[in-house]
């Protein structure tokens, strides 16, 4: 036995070498798959750049650090890796603050890495200080401070692990310059263990049998379906069961793409801005099966009216958000995919609600979507987005900014398949869109990407175009242009009497013009038949276009539940 013990022994003294801590992490990048960085540098993070150097792992630089943390969200929302993003300390590591909360809200997985001050002078307000574990603490998944050179492969390690597995998330790795530049005897090879962090994949037996004897006594039943249902890769569980019970399926708006929108059990999606006949169903259901999703405000509403007469089920896998909003009933604690497959295995009795789904597919006839088609003198944004969606066959991967053209865009462009839809759900963040679209662009360079901005969201990293012309990306860049902060406005002309503070943008710059100072194409289209021209010149070639639509300044996102309503209150339903 000691024998066998020396043996081991000698084994990991042989593993060990002399190797700089800049090495380590580019090693531990490498051993981790990865296979981009959105990086941009600075002096603490020097002697992680001179590696990189000479590393082969494609690095992406943006031209701020936030339009970088963005792009990394892309990426890991359309490839499901983590992103991967590199800053300096100080203002380099706060400019990303905003990406990492975005990124945290809305459970992608990403891996930060922060250059930071040498330990000798940490928390003397040395140049370029910034406490950044303090505060990220909150946004952050976990984050760690890298204070022996020994811990980098682990910590490493622990990271992509952590931002991965369970519900998914950001990492923050906080990387002192002495701590990167060091050199000493370290041996890479480690093993995760962390007993504290054991997240449940397998659904409690019980607790499936209670949802299971739950559907068969439905007479109403619904699926709400979000975006964990995308993390999970359970797409084909979620349309067997859907299909096995024969229950309409409602998406959130970060779900949008886990059911094919052409199904017959799709029924659209809910909340504010969703359909007339989502939110009448989760408000009529006697059994609101919740997959995924985090019953946030915006689909809610008013909390009293929220699925009222149903009986609650959450299946999750972040325990913590079972109960935070609404009363469950039947919690179940699991990974959405092997839930699924657990409650299919079930089976059940078959499904008596045939005349609940035949309801539900009148509302979708009677009270669709709508805007005024007759209108030829001004160009709508949901025709504009109607174009897009029937041009491209709903095939795009459609990355939106923030405000109503995001909302048009979840409306007008129905997904058929997983993995096309990007956008800023809980942090709702403005000049998210366009960097975003490069990072989706990155992840499937074989496929149409659709980046949809307004006005004043595309302004807000428009400096990101150069990163687009520098890699040739061919995102097509679509400007819903009202001239304003639409949504702010929309909200100032129904609920503030008309009082259009500081949400009128008049002197905005020329679109195309800014476009071609980049090296890129635009075009300013003002018809319908000048849209309906453009859209069949550019969406199918392999350069990168500006296309500023000028909208109809007046069109409003409908319908909408107001502040303070229920779902059952849905103002603009019909025409």
């Amino acid at each position: 036995m000691l024998q066998n013990t020396d043996t081991a022994f000698n084994e990991i003294k042989a593993d060990n070498h002399k190797i700089s801590g800049a090495e380590l992490l580019i090693n531990a990048l490498d051993k981790e798959k990865v296979e981009v960085i959105f990086g941009y540098p600075g002096g603490a993070v020097l002697p992680i750049y001179d590696k990189i150097y000479d590393s082969k792992i494609l690095h992406i630089l943006p031209r701020h650090e936030q339009g970088g943390i963005h792009a990394a969200e892309g990426y890991a929302r359309i490839s499901g890796k983590p992103g991967v993003v590199i800053a300096t300390s100080g203002p380099g590591a706060t400019n990303i603050v905003t990406g990492i909360a975005d990124a945290m809200m809305d459970s992608l997985p990403l891996v930060v890495f922060t250059g930071q001050v040498a330990t000798s002078v940490i928390g003397s307000d040395a140049f370029q200080e910034a406490d950044i574990l303090g505060i990220t603490t909150p946004i952050t998944k976990h984050n760690f401070q890298v204070r022996n050179i020994q811990d980098i492969p682990r910590i490493i390690k622990e990271a992509f692990y952590i931002a991965t597995t369970g519900r998914p998330g950001p990492v923050l790795i906080d990387f002192p310059k002495d701590i990167a530049s060091a050199v000493v005897e370290v041996n890479e090879e480690v093993e995760i263990d962390l007993p504290g962090y054991q997240p449940t994949l397998q659904p409690n037996y019980l607790q499936i049998r209670k949802l299971t004897e739950a559907v068969s006594s439905a007479k109403k039943p619904v699926i709400l379906a979000g975006a964990g249902v995308l993390h999970a890769k359970a797409m084909d569980e979620l349309k067997a069961y859907a299909e096995q019970q024969h229950i309409p399926v409602i998406h959130t708006l970060l779900g949008l793409g886990g059911f094919p929108a052409d199904h017959e059990l799709y029924i659209g999606f809910g909340g504010m801005h969703g359909c007339y006949a989502a939110n009448s169903a989760m408000y009529e259901c006697d059994l609101l099966l919740n997959i995924g999703a985090r019953f946030d405000d915006r689909l809610t509403g008013n909390l009293e009216h929220f699925a009222p007469n149903a009986l609650v089920a959450h299946i999750d896998i972040d325990p913590a958000e079972i109960g935070k909003n609404i009363p469950t009933k039947i919690p179940v604690v699991a990974d959405a995919k092997e839930a699924l497959k657990q409650m299919i295995q079930q089976d059940g009795k078959p499904p008596a609600h045939a005349e609940w789904v035949e309801k539900i597919n009148n509302w979708k006839k009677e009270y669709p979507y709508h805007y005024n088609q007759e209108d030829q003198e001004n160009l709508k944004p949901q025709k504009v987005l109607e174009m897009i969606h029937a041009k491209t066959n709903g095939e795009a991967i459609v990355v939106t900014d923030v405000g109503q053209h995001q909302m048009w865009a979840a409306q007008y462009y129905p997904f058929k398949k997983s993995d096309k839809w990007v956008t800023s759900g809980g942090l709702g963040t403005m000049g998210f869109g366009l960097p975003a679209s490069i990072g989706a662009q990155i992840a499937a360079p074989d496929t149409t990407v659709v980046m949809v901005s307004g006005d004043g969201g595309f302004q807000m990293c428009s400096q990101e175009l150069q990163v687009i012309r520098e890699h040739n990306l061919p995102i097509k860049m679509v400007i819903l242009n009202n001239m304003a902060l639409g949504m702010v406005r929309q909200w100032q002309e129904l609920f503030y009497d008309k009082r259009y503070a500081h949400s009128q943008i008049p002197n905005q710059p020329d679109f195309v013009k800014l476009a071609d100072a980049y090296g890129i194409k635009g075009y300013r289209v003002d018809t319908n038949e000048e849209a309906e021209t453009i859209l069949n010149e550019v969406l199918n070639n392999d350069e990168p276009v500006l296309l500023d639509f000028r909208i109809d300044p007046s069109e409003l996102v409908y319908p909408m539940i107001a502040p303070g309503k229920g779902l059952h209150e849905m103002e603009g339903v019909k025409p």
